[in-house]
């Protein structure tokens, strides 16, 4: 870094990146913006747009230290197509890696092999309005019908009711699919942060006042026990499914 002496460097907010990050910061004496979901320049300025207060609001902050680190979450950015003619200049480094104390033994999958939720194209997810772990059934059957998977927000996984993988949110999975429809869900910050950048947002609530319906691209108000039914039942109908 300090031979390339670039002004921004980034990586992605998984488990390596944010291990690196603030360690690459303290050496070169700089400052790093961690999980962010929008990056921006302004005067020559790197600012970062990163949830706060255990995912309650969403922060702009700048950057004035150089280089600027900042580590962003996945699938917060969708691929640009590639413009004919034109390259990156990727480099490979060699470094000498000191002996390590720690040794992996071994990757281990997580259990069943099922679709995992940061590539599906097609995501339905269940909140506190779902009542309990017994009912997200139409779910699943909802996301068979289109080749999607089951999503969940963070309520419902405190309360139990769905695995953690399942969790999309601030302290879960960010996802980005072409199509995400969110049954009982009121639409908290910390449950957008992770979906926001779905191509198609589908919200189902009862409560015509529910903070979802402000940044979803259809809105269902109603009963999710009478909607996620009758939109399986369509569903089936249209593609010739019994």
């Amino acid at each position: 870094v300090k031979r390339v002496n670039p002004s921004v460097f980034l990586a992605a907010a998984t488990s390596a990146g944010k291990d690196l990050a603030p360690r690459l910061a303290i050496h070169l004496d700089t400052a790093v913006a961690s999980e962010c979901t929008r990056l921006e320049l302004e005067n020559g300025k790197l600012v970062a747009t990163r949830p706060a207060y255990a995912g309650k609001v969403l922060l702009r902050v700048r950057v004035n230290s150089s280089p600027s680190i900042a580590t962003l979450r996945p699938n917060v950015f969708t691929a640009k197509e590639v413009v004919p003619g034109k390259k990156p200049t990727i480099e490979q480094i060699e470094f000498n890696r000191p002996n390590s104390r720690m040794v992996v033994k071994e990757f281990v999958t997580q259990g069943a092999k099922k679709l995992d939720l940061t590539e599906a194209s097609v995501i339905v997810s269940g909140g506190r309005g779902m009542g309990g772990p017994q009912n997200y059934k139409i779910l699943e059957e909802l996301a068979e019908v289109m080749g999607g998977v089951v999503g969940a927000s963070r309520a419902s996984v405190d309360a139990g009711w769905r695995p953690h993988s399942d969790q999309v949110g601030q302290t879960g999975r960010t996802v980005s699919p072409t199509l995400y429809i969110a049954a009982g869900i009121s639409g908290a910050i910390q449950h957008r942060v992770g979906m926001s950048n779905s191509k198609v947002i589908v919200a189902i609530n009862k409560d015509p006042e529910a903070p979802i319906f402000g940044f979803a691209d259809y809105g269902i108000v109603g009963d999710v026990f009478e909607v996620v039914p009758a939109l399986t039942r369509e569903m089936k109908a249209f593609y010739g499914k019994t």
